[in-house]
């Protein structure tokens, strides 16, 4: 900072211009630190449509017949306490723990730990257009756990309630693993992408420019549709 003043102050200058200019510097820097940078939490539906020059279609389900799959036992008897619980609390940091984490954890059991999942990791892709901040969870077929590696296939954002507000983040979170993706040259033809309470699932698909929104929420429990979906997803991305 005072290196700044330096830079605009001169010898010859009378004790108001000096003033002057001290105040109008700090109205300055001032401006600049309360500058806030977009992050994918500032995503509303309307703005990641506008911004990304996005095509929305919505309606029914987009998936194909899946069949469930089966749980683990200890899972199945894990989320029967569990779901309540988190509802019971209704904190998003509570349905991530006791009921997504568990579900993702299985997920990845079931395809042989052959990909990884990342829960509130960093995942800064472009900030100049606002494609940076934390991923609740994301799913990417690479094994590396250390690291966030491409393909980045799935998104998965959690909201305690009003899952439709959510919808606009995860779409933003979307358009980045997009981008990830072909920077690493490892383009996917559709990245994945849901909104869900834990017991409550809303998902996305989005193609090139176009983003699809099944407007079909799928409650839990049962898991054995979902872990079907979810399996297909990675697989079918």
């Amino acid at each position: 900072m005072f290196c700044a003043i330096a830079k605009v102050l001169s010898e010859k200058d009378s004790y108001a211009v000096v003033t002057r200019k001290i105040i109008n510097l700090k109205s300055e820097i001032t401006t600049l630190c309360s500058y806030k940078v977009m992050a994918y939490s500032d995503f509303s539906i309307r703005k990641a449509k506008e911004d990304f020059n996005l095509t929305l279609v919505e309606g029914g389900s987009f998936f194909p017949k899946i069949e469930p799959i089966i749980p683990n036992p200890y899972l199945a008897e894990f989320l029967q306490e569990s779901i309540p619980l988190a509802i019971a609390m209704g904190s998003e940091k509570a349905r991530s723990e006791l009921i997504i984490s568990p579900i993702l954890f299985e997920v990845r059991k079931i395809l042989d730990r052959k990909i990884s999942f990342f829960s509130g990791e960093e995942f800064t892709v472009d900030p100049s257009v606002g494609l940076n901040g934390v991923c609740d969870f994301l799913i990417s077929r690479s094994p590396e756990q250390l690291i966030i590696e491409a393909p980045a296939v799935v998104i998965v954002e959690a909201k305690k309630e009003n899952l439709k507000g959510g919808l606009g983040q995860c779409m933003a979170e979307m358009i980045a693993a997009q981008r990830f993706n072909e920077a690493k040259l490892q383009p996917t033809q559709v990245v994945y992408g849901s909104v869900t309470s834990g017991n409550l699932w809303t998902f996305l698909k989005l193609e090139k420019q176009t983003v699809t929104i099944d407007l079909t929420d799928f409650l839990i429990p049962p898991v054995e549709r979902l872990l079907g979906i979810l399996v297909w997803m990675i697989q079918n991305s």
